[in-house]
């Protein structure tokens, strides 16, 4: 089997590699990232292609041969609505490229979409599932969605079969974080388990949807194996920034949740810091889950970054 991979470098990107160079069955994986080779991705399996994913570099590939796409990449949501338009290139225009590209092959690839929560907009019901009307309020969002749909076109079409995954916040991604509205949630963790004071953007009772990397990975992989095709939400860990530092607390003693101070930022708590109730048994059901505990969530988060 020929995978290929975008976004390789990422923080997810780079663990999905290390995941799939673990199957012997595997024969390619074609990984494309602006970035070089992260250290120690080292397999003759393994194509890396360092470059921008456009038009162009899709037709230097030639046909496409590929029984399993993961695509990742993008550019983060802060940094999509500062430069919108480097978020249409980076998460629109190349997706939409990809897509029409992977299309045009002789037999069906299974493509796995790295969608987004932010697809949803500002939240107006007490529950979240993937029936929510998504009603996008970012530039990040907005462009998600179009190629959710895009997708969802030309798997209905017959040329893809397709899955979109809404990501939650993935956790922890290593430091500095940036160009993500959601770093309080990597930091949070960081400065906690280091022992350093830490000043959350967000109030104690602000709620968020938690995922670590381990996870996001397992259900990148299930996906790809799957035969569900259109949205599908992920199950995530409902949990405050106050549950959290408690659960550090737990972890690495009592004074870690004293050096958690709060400045709230209206404009970020509106956004990352009010998820309802999430509702993802449609997807528990196909095998999909959550880290299952604050403990295991901030143990795997803590081993990725």
């Amino acid at each position: 089997m020929r995978i290929l991979v975008t976004g390789a470098a990422g923080f997810i990107g780079s663990a999905l590699l290390r995941r799939l160079l673990i199957d012997a069955t595997i024969a390619e994986i074609v990984a494309i990232d602006l970035a070089e080779t992260p250290l120690g991705l080292s397999d003759p399996r393994l194509r890396w292609i360092s470059g921008t994913l456009d038009a162009a570099m899709l037709a230097r590939l030639g046909e496409p041969a590929f029984a399993l796409v993961f695509h990742l990449a993008s550019v983060p949501g802060a940094r999509a609505e500062a430069d919108p338009g480097l978020g249409r290139r980076v998460n629109l225009d190349a997706s939409l490229d990809l897509l029409q590209w992977l299309a045009q092959a002789r037999h069906r690839p299974r493509v796995v979409h790295a969608s987004s929560i932010a697809v949803y907009g500002t939240f107006t019901e007490p529950v979240v599932s993937a029936r929510t009307e998504p009603r996008p309020t970012t530039t990040y969002g907005a462009h998600k969605r179009m190629v959710e749909i895009a997708l969802a076109d030309h798997t209905r079409r017959g040329k893809l079969s397709g899955v979109s995954l809404r990501l939650p916040g993935i956790v922890a991604r290593p430091r500095p974080v940036s160009g993500f509205g959601s770093a309080f949630m990597s930091e949070l963790l960081h400065a906690l388990a280091a022992g350093e004071p830490y000043v959350c953007p967000v109030s104690a009772v602000a709620t968020c949807w938690w995922l670590s990397q381990k996870a996001v990975v397992d259900h990148l992989v299930l996906a790809g194996a799957a035969e569900i095709c259109g949205p599908l939400q992920l199950p995530a860990l409902h949990l405050s920034i106050a549950e959290v530092a408690e659960g550090l607390a737990q972890l690495f003693g009592a004074g870690r949740a004293r050096l958690v101070s709060y400045a709230p930022d209206e404009r970020i708590e509106a956004v990352f810091g009010r998820y309802p109730a999430l509702d993802a048994r449609a997807a528990t059901a196909l095998g999909f889950d959550h880290d299952g505990s604050v403990a295991a969530l901030i143990s795997y988060a803590l081993a990725a970054g």
